[in-house]
């Protein structure tokens, strides 16, 4: 990436030198030579929020910016680029969305995120820290920013407007403006579950922003819900990319004694998957972890993987996430084991787990979804 200070060598987490998907793109361009062409002063606290594989932070790693991040690869992403530019470690502070935000922000640069319920959260929690002399400017493709992601900018910090549109990228400026009164925030949210649905049915979900489907029980995992396995027992069951835990949840309710572990790379999923399960008063053993999917779990240790795996990283379409999942759960599932996917129809996932189990049973399938089975022989 060519930026004002330099060319950047960066790279995705974790690094495959088959990806053809880049760490960067036009908006984190602008962003960066509007602040050079500008010469926006950075010498007070500057807060990137969302950048997505540390291409921000590395670019300014000069100015000793904080990172504010919902996900575990970009921070593993951001620490491998840091590295590789010489970067001592400690030079850029590493936040999670779940941390608390620095108590004054001077520049908040905003990478837009696909999700508005997530830009609310985060600008809701950034605002006590940002003042009358805070530089705020978000940047995003065009595609990404929408009357009501302004809307967000202009109800909780200040009036706002954006920039022509370059290379299909666009910035928004926002300049704050004191609030005596700000809305609460309405994050995280809890709803009751319906009746029909298995062991969970009357149940709590507890979403914090961000997480897929947040105020009411989507239409795939609903169809997973009446169809997961009825195994009783000691058994050691993985819901792998969680999300809000309510899969696993299940599991724990019906088994009390399966030991569930809650695996996701957003850290808003697997606080969300922690608050799900303690809600619901589950009896048996849980373990929460924020991680790159199976990675860390020993081999032949897990009889039991439930997945729902993205077919999206950010805006682009691609099939690797659920690869990877795939392939990690193979590797940590005992003989014997068994792999339980749930997936759209047309995503051809039966021809994945064939060609890397050997074997794939359809459960149970409608005109939108099926869910596969797959054992490890």
């Amino acid at each position: 990436m060519t930026t004002p200070w330099g060319d950047l060598a960066l790279t995705r987490f974790p690094e495959d030198p088959r990806e053809r998907l880049r760490a960067w793109d036009a908006s984190d361009e602008y962003l960066l030579r509007h602040l050079a062409e500008q010469e926006i002063p950075l010498s007070g606290t500057v807060v990137v929020v969302g950048d997505r594989w540390g291409a921000l932070v590395t670019a300014l790693a000069a100015h000793r910016p904080t990172q504010i991040t919902d996900s575990y690869l970009t921070q593993e992403a951001t620490r491998a680029n840091l590295a590789r530019h010489g970067v001592e470690p400690g030079t850029v502070q590493l936040l999670t969305t779940q941390d608390a935000p620095p108590d004054r922000i001077d520049v908040l640069l905003v990478r837009v995120p696909k999700s508005l319920a997530l830009l609310e959260d985060q600008l809701l929690r950034l605002a006590p820290g940002v003042h009358e002399g805070t530089v705020v400017v978000g940047t995003g493709m065009v595609k990404e920013i929408h009357t009501s992601t302004l809307q967000l900018f202009e109800r909780i910090l200040g009036p706002t407007r954006t920039s022509l549109a370059e290379r299909k990228a666009r910035l928004i400026f926002c300049t704050p403006e004191p609030s005596p009164e700000r809305s609460a925030n309405p994050w995280p949210y809890a709803y009751t579950l319906p009746d029909g649905i298995g062991a969970v049915s009357q149940g709590t979900v507890v979403n914090h922003a961000g997480v897929f489907c947040a105020d009411r029980l989507d239409i795939g995992t609903r169809f997973f819900l009446g169809h997961l396995p009825d195994g009783k027992g000691a058994q050691r069951v993985v819901d792998l990319g969680c999300g809000n835990g309510i899969v696993g949840t299940a599991v724990g309710l019906a088994n009390p004694e399966a030991e569930v572990l809650f695996v996701d790379e957003s850290f808003q999923a697997v606080a969300s998957a922690e608050a799900t399960y303690r809600a619901n008063g589950v009896p048996g053993h849980a373990e929460f972890r924020v991680g790159d999917g199976m990675a860390g779990v020993p081999a032949g240790t897990v009889d039991l993987v439930l997945n729902n795996p993205p077919f999206h990283s950010h805006q682009a379409t691609t099939d690797a996430t659920a690869w990877r999942m795939f392939t990690g759960a193979k590797r940590a599932l005992r003989p014997g084991g068994e792999l339980w996917v749930i997936g759209n129809r047309h995503l051809g996932y039966h021809v994945k787990l064939r060609r890397l189990f050997g074997n794939s049973e359809l459960v149970a399938g409608d005109p939108k979804f099926v869910v596969l089975r797959a054992v490890k022989r």
